[in-house]
This record gives structure tokens, sequence and C-alpha cells, in this order.
């Protein structure tokens, strides 16, 4: 019971007022709040704001997930063996996980400032150099999905490397004695074993990029122009700018973009591992 009580309270109620608080003219220069149908979707469309905030969340979510399984599974794979040398780099990649992600992102906004340590580093190599990491349109994307990266792969290392200590050693090398290297032994063998592990990263990743937030707002607040302004962040503009309707109007737009790509994406790889 306390449980069901907390589930309905802090989730299942918020959630139900959103939908319904989607569908209304609802500011804060009015005290009159009234429905309106589908007039907060289809002004947000209509003003570019919505169709840019969906694709630069997209885009967003699916640059974070590629960049931190690859690197999480390159970091599980060199780190698989128990040993003093490896638990010790296991407990210093998973530090950032305990970082808050608003830390995150200031730390992170100092480092790729055009006079931070980034450029300075690069600079001892290609002199003079200087470049705005977060303020070019072109790198600004990249450059936050890299801090969600750095901020999470610790997790994600962690399931990857329990997923490698779970496969058989045996057929390792199995396939090693019949004469296959060490990139086919890999392709071949374990990363088809890995396939529930794979499963439970890249849903998790790529979910969770949908719903960013935090790390943006400290570094980029959106920017340049709108290219961070993930939908969360257009949620926020809208909130701090009066118009609370048409923030949850995306608010409830996040949540039908997670069940939209969430469930073919879990069912995809749910078949994948019936598959291997």
């Amino acid at each position: 019971m306390p449980t069901l009580v907390l589930t309905v309270a802090f989730f299942l109620l918020p959630f139900l007022l959103n939908v319904y608080f989607a569908f209304t003219q609802w500011t804060g220069f009015s005290s009159r709040i009234s429905v309106n149908g589908v007039d907060n979707f289809v002004n947000l469309v209509d003003s570019g704001v919505l169709p840019v905030a969906i694709r630069v969340t997209v885009t967003y979510a699916v640059v974070a997930m590629l960049m931190q399984n690859v690197i999480s599974i390159g970091l599980a794979l060199l780190m698989q063996r128990s040993n003093r040398g490896n638990s010790f780099f296991r407990a210093l990649y998973f530090l950032p996980v305990l970082i808050s992600p608003l830390a995150a992102g200031y730390i992170w906004s100092a480092i790729l400032e055009p006079r931070g340590p980034l450029n300075q580093a690069i600079g001892l190599v290609v002199p003079g150099f200087d470049h705005a990491w977060l303020g070019d349109g072109t790198s600004a994307l990249v450059a936050v999905a890299f801090i969600d990266v750095w901020k999470w792969s610790g997790i994600v290392t962690l399931v990857y490397i329990a997923g490698l200590n779970a496969i058989p050693r045996s057929l390792v090398e199995a396939a090693t004695i019949d004469g296959a290297n060490a990139w086919r032994a890999f392709w071949s063998v374990t990363f088809p074993l890995l396939a529930p592990s794979f499963t439970f990263s890249v849903v998790v990743s790529f979910l969770g990029a949908l719903n960013a937030f935090d790390i943006v707002q400290a570094t980029t607040r959106g920017g340049p122009g709108d290219t961070t302004s993930v939908l969360n962040i257009a949620m926020y503009r809208q909130y701090n700018g009066g118009f609370f309707g048409m923030a949850s109007s995306i608010s409830l737009t996040v949540t039908i973009l997670v069940v939209v790509l969430g469930v073919p994406l879990i069912a995809f790889l749910r078949r994948r591992e019936v598959e291997a």
C-alpha cells in the first residue's frame, strides 16, 4: 500500500495532470485555464519549436548512445580480467557517475572554453589553436553528447564487464583454436552472447539521452541558436516564459517520443537476443 500511494502521488497523478494541461490554454498572464484542444501542438509546430527540438533530441540521443556503447565495450574488453590494476581503473571510470550532471556540465564547460585546458593542450601541438567547442553549431551537439557519455559510461562499462565474464571462456578458446583471430572471435562469438547486456545498455543510454536536460542546461542552454535545443530545454524555455500549457505539451511529446522509439527498439533487441 505505501508503494502504491507513493507511485500514484509522485508518478501517476502528475503524469495525468500533465496530459490534461497539455491541451489547455494556461499561461502566467491569466488566472483562467481553458481547454484549447491541440492548439498548443499546432502553435509549437508552426513556430518551428517542436520539429527542431525533436530533430535535435533524436540526433543527440543517437550520437550519445553510439559513443557510449562503443567506448564502454572497448573499456570493458580492456578491464575484463579481475586484478588489482583493473579494479583501480574500474573505480576510476565509475567516479563521474557519482558527480551530479549539473556539476559535470559546469566542469566540462570550463574545460571546453576557447581559452580552456583542452585548447591549451591542443595548442602545444597546433600553435594558435582556438576553437569554441560549445559555441560552434557543428561541434556543440557532439561535445555535449560526449559529456553525457563521460558522465554515464562507468555504469555501462560495468554492465558489459559482467556480460563478458558470464560468457564461457571455452567458447572463445574454441574459436581461437579453429583459427579465428581476435576480431573474428569477438564478432562471431563474444558479441552475439553479449546480447542481453547490449540490449540493456543501448536502451538505457538511448532513452536516458532522450530525456537530456541538466548537462545541456549547464553547458550551452540550448545554443548556439537551437543546435542543442533538446525537448526538455524547449520545455524549460516555454515554462520560463510563462507558457505553462505549451510546456506541458512539450513534456507530453517527450513521453510519446520515448514510447514510440523505445518500444520498437526494445522489441528489436530482444528478438536479436533470441536469435543469438
